[in-house]
């Protein structure tokens, strides 16, 4: 019903810049929000941004200050650059989004994800 598409990820050094890319498609009534969390191997999955239509964000406070999540609610799109990047910040990043299928059923959606490494 709902499909997200990452795109932006890949190599970057210590110190640079990416700017990550999400896309919904699908049948839907509204999004309500939409946000990025990362998973590192070996780590559980949490959150990096959210944004929700309102505009109202939340950062971790691991990414706050070197990192800007956006959104393009005409295009389905929210968008998270991320610069000063660290090796740490290593990690496959999945788009997420909480959309109401219908005005009475609503369901969190999940990109495939999109793998970043920051290394030199």
């Amino acid at each position: 019903q709902v499909q997200l598409v990452e795109s932006g990820g890949g190599l970057v050094q210590p110190g640079g810049s990416l700017r990550l890319s999400c896309v919904a498609s699908g049948t839907f009534f509204r999004i309500i929000s939409m946000g990025w969390y990362r998973q590192a191997p070996g780590k559980q999955r949490e959150l990096v941004a959210s944004i929700n239509m309102g505009g109202a964000i939340n950062y971790a406070d691991s990414v706050k200050g070197r990192s800007t999540i956006s959104r393009d609610n005409a295009k389905n799109t929210v968008y998270l650059q991320m610069n000063s990047l660290k090796p740490e910040d290593t990690a496959v990043y999945f788009c997420q989004a909480y959309v109401y299928i219908d005005v009475l059923r609503h369901t969190d959606a999940w990109g495939q994800g999109a793998q970043v490494t920051v290394s030199s």
